[in-house]
């Protein structure tokens, strides 16, 4: 009992002693922590425990079988860039980030020692109502969470090399999508909402059959204005499907109120959303990400924007290069009747693969038969040429498209006289007296011992 009770004063008296120092430590030192130099960062991020360590699930992006080779021509027609084999090892992780603050007499614990990323800076400030640099960075909600880290590291490490080239094409449309976002008023941040759902891929298309750089649906993008039959998918029209992208986004958020929701209703679509939060009770994308009230994708789809929107604003920070990209410019000229790229091409001599990189949306690589006036997108500059050439072009006969054949499958009936489906209100001496047979033959044919039948059953007639 006293050696327990000794053992258990030396302890204390060893914690206390312990405490002592390290608040006397900072007077004691009189100097400040000196930082790490750059050249001794981590190259690599400490890992996460594996209860805390999110599991990424990596979207899938898929090309139809007719988009295969236009996804080829569009690469090559793009201006190439260096794509990073490996991640810079000058470049420190997302945990790196956090910089030690020089000592002070107050200092107390450790964690006073380190400033939070502007991430997480950004929404306290928020909250206090103090503007800063750090609090202005982003204009979308964004944090810094095990989840986020977690994204971050897979698009800087796991897919490192598509996901450069995700920022690349980018590069190219974003002063379309940025003058567009502009004018219905959105945060410029919700470009980055692109790189989650097709890497800016005009030909992207989904299992869920979803399509074109924002992966609209049939059903929503005809709602918001956007063609698509056998000629012409306007999904995948960088103007249009970014214009419908636009008011689609809009409109959610006027629906939620806050772009987390608006992000995971565009996911998952407002109705799943909206459930959620009645049946839970919440008011956030947080709430509702903790139930099973919405599918694992649309738990991800939130934290893997804000990673993608982390690097894309600190390319320099992460290791990918800012290369110089020619922006998507076009001029137009108005088709009266349906003309085939390759005539185009033969007659102006404009290239054939640049033709469908600038009209994605013709799926037939002609322009549509129906069309009384078509806006044909040609490279800048050549619009002159092309309407004077135009005249030249054989008018394009379509292949007759197939007709679907709708299969109607029919359940086989009984032939008449030689079966009977029993109705209610029968007995046995009813229908015996229908088809002129006795009561014996009938329950005989069927296998009866009593007099009840079932309305529904079916009773053999005659052999």
């Amino acid at each position: 009992m006293h050696a327990r009770f000794l053992d258990t004063g030396v302890r204390a008296l060893s914690l206390l002693s312990f405490c002592l120092v390290s608040l006397s430590w900072p007077a004691l030192a009189g100097t400040e922590l000196p930082t790490p130099p750059q050249a001794e960062a981590p190259a690599t991020a400490e890992p996460i425990p594996e209860d805390a360590q999110p599991s990424i699930q990596e979207p899938e992006y898929s090309l139809d079988e007719e988009d295969h080779a236009t996804a080829a021509e569009l690469e090559a027609v793009e201006p190439p860039a260096p794509i990073a084999s490996e991640p810079s090892t000058e470049v420190p992780p997302a945990e790196a980030l956090l910089q030690l603050k020089p000592l002070n007499g107050t200092t107390a614990r450790f964690t006073d020692l380190l400033t939070p990323p502007a991430e997480v800076a950004q929404e306290e400030a928020a909250a206090q109502g103090q503007e800063s640099e750090e609090a202005t960075a982003y204009n979308v909600p964004i944090v810094l969470d095990p989840s986020v880290q977690g994204h971050i590291r897979f698009f800087n490490v796991s897919i490192r090399n598509r996901f450069e080239q995700w920022l690349i094409r980018l590069s190219h449309y974003r002063p379309l999508v940025d003058s567009i976002f502009s004018e219905f008023q959105l945060p410029s941040d919700l470009i980055y909402l692109s790189l989650v759902e097709s890497g800016f891929n005009p030909h992207a298309y989904s299992r869920a059959r979803a399509a074109g750089p924002w992966q609209f649906m049939k059903g929503t993008a005809k709602v918001y204005g956007l063609r698509v039959d056998s000629y012409v998918d306007e999904r995948r029209d960088p103007v249009k499907s970014t214009v419908a992208a636009a008011r689609y986004l809009r409109d959610l958020y006027d629906l939620f109120g806050t772009w987390p929701l608006a992000m995971a209703a565009y996911n998952a679509g407002e109705g799943k959303v909206m459930r959620a939060l009645h049946t839970a009770q919440a008011e956030s994308f947080t709430d509702i990400a903790k139930t099973r009230l919405i599918r694992r994708e649309t738990k991800e789809y939130v934290p893997r924007f804000m990673a993608a929107t982390i690097i894309a604003k600190n390319p320099d920070r992460y290791g990918f290069p800012q290369n110089d990209v020619q922006p998507h410019q076009f001029e137009e000229v108005v088709v009266k009747r349906p003309i085939h790229f390759k005539a185009i091409a033969n007659v102006t001599g404009i290239s054939y693969q640049e033709l469908k990189v600038l009209n994605p949306e013709l799926r037939r690589d002609a322009t549509p038969p129906d069309d009384a006036e078509y806006h044909l997108k040609v490279p800048v500059g050549t619009r002159a040429k092309v309407e004077q050439l135009l005249d030249r072009a054989p008018t394009h006969k379509f292949a007759p498209l197939p007709i679907p054949v709708r299969v109607r499958h029919v359940k086989p009936e009984p032939e008449s006289g030689h079966w009977y489906r029993v109705r209610v209100g029968d007995s046995l001496e009813k229908i015996a007296k229908r088809f002129n047979i006795s009561v014996k033959t009938l329950k005989s044919n069927n296998n009866l011992t009593g007099p009840t039948i079932r309305a529904g059953s079916r009773l053999v007639i005659a052999n």
